[in-house]
């Protein structure tokens, strides 16, 4: 069995959530999601998981006691992913 780099997938998990994210945000301005995400739809996409990640965790702990919305979720898994595959990497520094 060939040897396999578990940070692989995660970054390729990451990528696809940005993407999904990016199309989402499409969609929930009303537009028909195209195919795959434009160079554009791929930079807002950007911004929100930045914004999202700017958020104080007080904010996001306020949103455990509400229903969330698709984008939030896309948004909360992708940052999710992000602080695993920085963990891994720390580990591997160590």
């Amino acid at each position: 069995m060939p040897y396999t780099d578990p940070l692989e997938p995660m970054l390729q998990r990451a990528d696809e959530l940005r993407r999904q994210i990016a199309l989402r945000i499409v969609e929930e301005a009303g537009a028909t999601p195209p195919p795959s995400p434009s160079a554009d739809h791929l930079a807002a996409a950007d911004e929100a998981i930045a914004a999202w990640d700017e958020q104080g965790e007080e904010e996001q702990d306020q949103r455990a006691f509400r229903d969330i919305g698709p984008l939030q979720e896309l948004l909360a898994e992708h940052r999710d992913m992000i602080e695993r595959i920085g963990e891994l990497q720390d580990r591997r520094l160590s």
